[in-house]
């Protein structure tokens, strides 16, 4: 484990997505929505899909743009388009249809985790708080309007978490150096390997307590924001 100083902290990043909320879960209910609405309107051809085949298809999807097209929603309603055509159905319209319901359960029905709003709040008393993600949850839909001071989303740089470069741009709209910065995230992978590669202290937030099975060592490690206080 690396030697880290917190004396010299004076912003601190956030990843979104399983950090600050559950995804995974809106996720699922805002697919679970739009399967319905696809109910309404040929419910033998809803029977044919489901909501695994449909995540199936947003991550081939995502797979086959990467690189050419970064807007998550344009990558969701083309995957909605796929979904469709897995099934026989050819119907832009309908397409645009799903994948507008589907965004506004995406962003209208996200939680906060109960540690967010109080533990933030007070960290803005004394750091510059950001936001840090590959994902695409605007802070002012989320319930987090004007908590953070700076806000970087991975689809409007094309570079994605790990990538050094994204944090790079993180510590440019913080303005503060390498040592001045702490990212907080739940992915060994994107959040922690792509932070210390960046020279950036970090913390694993590991609400489910999971074994680390990745060989990635963190800075530190919690299961709570509450126990951030404690390290800042």
């Amino acid at each position: 484990m690396r030697k880290c100083s917190m004396e010299n902290i004076k912003a601190i990043s956030f990843d979104g997505d399983g950090t600050l909320w559950d995804f995974e879960r809106v996720m699922r209910e805002s697919l679970q929505h739009a399967l319905r609405e696809l109910q309404q309107v040929n419910p033998e051809a809803a029977a044919m899909t489901s909501i695994d085949r449909m995540i199936e298809i947003r991550s081939s999807v995502g797979v086959e743009v990467k690189g050419v097209i970064t807007n998550l929603e344009a990558i969701r309603l083309e995957a909605f388009r796929r979904t469709l055509q897995d099934i026989g159905i050819t119907d832009d319209t309908l397409a645009h249809h799903l994948n507008e319901v589907y965004l506004k359960h995406r962003f209208d029905d996200i939680e906060l985790f109960d540690d967010v709003l109080p533990v933030l709040t007070t960290l803005q008393t004394r750091y510059a708080i950001g936001l840090l993600s590959n994902g695409n949850s605007y802070p002012e839909r989320v319930g987090l309007s004007g908590v953070f001071s700076f806000v970087v989303f991975s689809q409007d740089h094309g570079i994605e978490k790990p990538d050094p470069r994204i944090f790079r741009i993180a510590l440019q709209e913080a303005g503060c150096c390498e040592e001045q910065l702490l990212h907080v995230g739940d992915s060994l992978v994107n959040d922690i390997g792509g932070a210390m590669s960046a020279g950036i202290v970090c913390v694993w937030i590991n609400r489910s307590e999971k074994a680390n099975s990745v060989g990635i060592v963190p800075d530190f490690e919690v299961s709570s924001l509450w126990q951030l206080l404690s390290i800042v």
